[in-house]
């Protein structure tokens, strides 16, 4: 099936069960690709069913789909006329580990950092209404990005604005929200009907903003908000439908096919299983995240040595000597940006987790904190990726060197 999908059109077309061989096929691909080449496996086998009612319901290049992140746009990638080439990803001259707006047509923004997704699919929206043009602009964000500072901006001026944009969040496991069920589902069917719609917008339309129309809003809101878990993004002015299954393609399509035809801010709710279609990352998410090369049969690292022992890390070193530091030194302490187990900080968390601090995609909050906890007399240490740091650089300089604050940054890759 795999290799009859030369661009997304192709998609549309496929039965039932053609898309279900489909989505299979997608899922052996990447496994065995990044099994030789290493890659963000765990996310992008989450999103295939996704990826695929994207595909059947919108129309590309026109419509405009920005992954967050992108390490999660394997699947598209695939069915977007680079799955001849997909074995070169992440090498050189090769297929980049994320969307890139210069490898495809189909990417529409290049990404690597987390939370720019609805920025850039705001500012798509924008222009595509200044110009008088008309296609759709997709964020696809997940649940962890949507911790970071720049997605409640972009979420905050898109809600105030009311521009057409509809983002879709792939909740994988850091729960925003409880999924309540039957109540939750049955409630998105009806919230997303022309019949509910209609209502909504006449009831705009004929009482304005006047207190009679408020006290009606409220009320549907208030019901609402109850029975599902939207209210939070309701509040910011957008419409909510979910929480969706997002693996079952009939609940996607249906739904996605529907809001499209509502206009404003519109936030869709998904619930996706890190990894599926293949064990190892199922039961493990967070190791196969990112990973490098591995055998695909047993889920170890390639590199494991024969006596079971894995090499060892720069950032384990560093981790490891900095969590025996704080054995000695109680006003030692420990902040990371959601990424514990890659930097290696997992050491210190375990042994010591009243004074280890995960703030979330925030680096730099993550630094402006720890300069906080400095001028209050502790020592922290910050690990951080490099290319993220990048984010932290004037709090870096305001917030710690200029006060001459004691920080310590762990900085890998």
């Amino acid at each position: 099936m795999l290799e009859l999908i030369k661009n997304p059109s192709d998609v549309k077309n496929l039965s039932k069960k053609e898309i279900i061989e489909l989505s299979e096929e997608i899922r052996k691909k990447i496994i065995s690709t990044t099994a030789s080449n290493g890659g963000h496996i765990a996310p992008s086998l989450g999103v295939v069913d996704l990826t695929l009612a994207l595909l059947q319901q919108y129309d590309l290049p026109d419509d405009k789909i920005i992954w967050d992140v992108g390490h999660q746009s394997y699947a598209y990638k695939l069915l977007t006329g680079r799955n001849e080439n997909f074995h070169t990803l992440r090498k050189e001259d090769g297929l980049a580990g994320f969307s890139n707006i210069s490898e495809s047509k189909y990417d529409a923004f290049g990404v690597g950092h987390a939370s720019t997704s609805i920025s850039a699919a705001l500012g798509y929206a924008r222009a595509r209404d200044i110009k008088g043009e008309k296609y759709n602009a997709i964020a696809v964000i997940g649940d962890g990005a949507l911790t970071g500072g720049l997605a409640m901006e972009a979420m905050n001026n898109a809600g105030s604005s009311q521009t057409d944009i509809t983002v879709i969040l792939n909740d994988n496991g850091m729960s925003i929200a409880k999924n309540v069920g039957a109540i939750s589902a049955q409630t998105t069917k009806i919230i997303s009907s022309k019949l509910y719609n209609n209502v909504r917008n006449e009831i705009e339309k004929h009482l304005g903003s006047g207190k009679v129309a408020h006290n009606i809003k409220s009320t549907l809101s208030s019901i609402k908000g109850a029975i599902t878990p939207g209210r939070f993004f309701e509040d910011f002015g957008f419409r909510y439908f979910g929480p969706l299954d997002g693996h079952n393609l009939d609940e996607l399509n249906s739904t996605l096919g529907k809001i499209k035809e509502i206009p404003g801010p519109k936030f869709v709710h998904v619930i996706t299983k890190k990894g599926k279609g293949y064990t190892h990352a199922e039961e493990n998410a967070s190791k196969f995240h990112g990973i490098g090369a591995f055998d695909k049969d047993t889920g170890l690292p390639s590199g494991k040595k024969p006596d079971g022992e894995v090499p060892v890390s720069f950032s384990s070193v560093s981790a490891n000597k900095i969590t025996e530091l704080a054995k000695e030194h109680k006003d030692i302490v420990s902040v990371v940006a959601a990424m514990p187990t890659g930097t290696g900080a997992i050491a210190f968390q375990k042994e010591f987790p009243d004074r280890f601090f995960d703030v979330g995609i925030a680096e730099g909050h993550a630094v402006t904190y720890a300069a906080g906890m400095a001028a209050a007399g502790t020592v922290p240490y910050v690990f951080l990726y490099s290319t993220f740091m990048q984010r932290a650089f004037d709090h870096m300089i305001h917030d710690v060197a200029l006060q001459k604050l004691p920080v310590v940054f762990c900085i890998d890759r």
